[in-house]
């Protein structure tokens, strides 16, 4: 088990814009990563398995709902803390990463903001504090990027609502006590219900055979007439606006988690080559590689500037979907490419799990599709600045 020696890189003493608080915030992140995921991802990455006893470490650190306020079990931390605890937890692996947004996100978000007094008390305390998992449904079968095309639908029963459908490519589907789940009404319109594990007819068969995120726990969420009590629908939003809301949140966080992998990649390709030698000197020494080297900590800075300066603008509800669609395409897009350099740059050994390049490129795969793949973001970025829908 080889020691975590990662050193974040900090080219334009980027920690200036800090404040101390979000230094303690990161430092304690990044000190657990080292302490409880490093040694033992790889481990479970090749088995293909959820390591379910870090959910503990997770909500020690703050990183289930850090922006949600104390009086609901949050950490009431501000969007930069929120962004720098996801790096912190990237850098580890993208897929234990993936599992803290969505239950930020994606499950203590929609029913901080769009549900009632009673659901905040009901359920963001116990998610908060890991006693409770959640997954968000959105995604399904025939339904990727046009999610307004869901077929998953609810009638009005007098008593309760009858839920039917299907979703995948849930995280945390297969051991989430709590699914956030969008569906149609009988007029059309979307909606969110909490669904509860136990409620008759709804089953989390797990996604196997995956080759990216292995160590993320994946599944499909089915709904074969289920009794949805009238006091789970979230009653504040309604319609694709509603789940698109935390998708922002969620994308927001993944651009500060990508940087976390370029930079576990640059700071393992950096040490390797001042230690590897052939033809009688460190291969870092080489024209080629310096230059790979240079290009990585260039497009990190630039993540990190644009990364920071979308924090500010979410803490003063500034930021828009579409400077946020900006910084999820570019700071991803950026990750993998550094993540398929530092491959090449270890030659053989980058193949091999005794480093974490080869995980990180195989997870990466998955972020710069998931939420918004690469190519929609890029469209979302061209209708904001020209106003024309290359949608429809």
């Amino acid at each position: 088990m080889k020691p975590d020696l990662f050193q974040a890189p900090d080219y334009y003493n980027i920690d200036d814009l800090l404040s101390d608080e979000h230094k303690l915030v990161r430092e304690a992140a990044r000190d657990w990563v080292k302490r409880d995921v490093s040694p033992i991802i790889e481990e479970y990455a090749q088995k293909a398995e959820f390591p379910h006893q870090i959910i503990n470490g997770l909500a020690e650190i703050g990183a289930f709902g850090p922006y949600i306020p104390e009086e609901y079990g949050g950490a009431g931390l501000d969007q930069i803390s929120y962004g720098l605890i996801m790096q912190e937890i990237e850098r580890g692996d993208s897929g234990v990463r993936s599992t803290a947004s969505v239950q930020s996100s994606l499950v203590m978000y929609p029913i901080y903001k769009y549900g009632t007094e009673e659901q905040r008390k009901k359920y963001l305390p116990k998610l908060a504090s890991g006693e409770w998992m959640g997954c968000f449904g959105l995604t399904e079968p025939n339904h990727g990027s046009n999610p307004g095309g869901m077929e998953t639908n609810f009638k009005d029963k007098g008593d309760h609502y009858l839920l039917n459908g299907a979703k995948m490519w849930i995280s945390n589907a297969p051991f989430a006590q709590v699914a956030v789940v969008w569906a149609k009404n009988e007029e059309g319109r979307i909606h969110g219900l909490i669904v509860e594990r136990g409620m008759e007819g709804f089953s989390t068969p797990e996604t196997h055979n995956k080759w990216s995120l292995r160590a993320s726990a994946t599944g499909e969420l089915i709904f074969d007439n289920v009794k949805v009590p009238k006091e789970n629908l979230l009653p504040n939003k309604s319609g694709l606006g509603a789940p698109l809301g935390c998708l922002d949140s969620a994308r927001y966080g993944i651009s500060w988690g990508a940087i976390g992998a370029a930079m576990d990649c640059y700071d393992t390709a950096l040490r390797y080559v001042k230690e590897r030698e052939q033809f009688g000197k460190p291969i870092g020494q080489f024209q080629l590689q310096q230059k790979k080297l240079a290009e990585m900590i260039t497009e990190i800075t630039k993540a990190q500037l644009l990364a920071w300066r979308l924090g500010t603008l979410k803490n003063e509800g500034k930021a828009t979907s579409a400077q946020i669609s900006m910084a999820k395409r570019n700071n991803v897009d950026m990750a993998i490419k550094i993540a398929r350099e530092a491959r090449q740059m270890l030659g053989g050994m980058g193949i091999t799990g005794e480093y974490s390049i080869m995980r990180h490129m195989m997870n990466l795969e998955s972020v710069i599709t998931y939420e918004g793949t690469h190519d929609i973001h890029l469209l979302i970025t061209g209708l904001d600045v020209t106003g024309l829908n290359a949608f429809k």
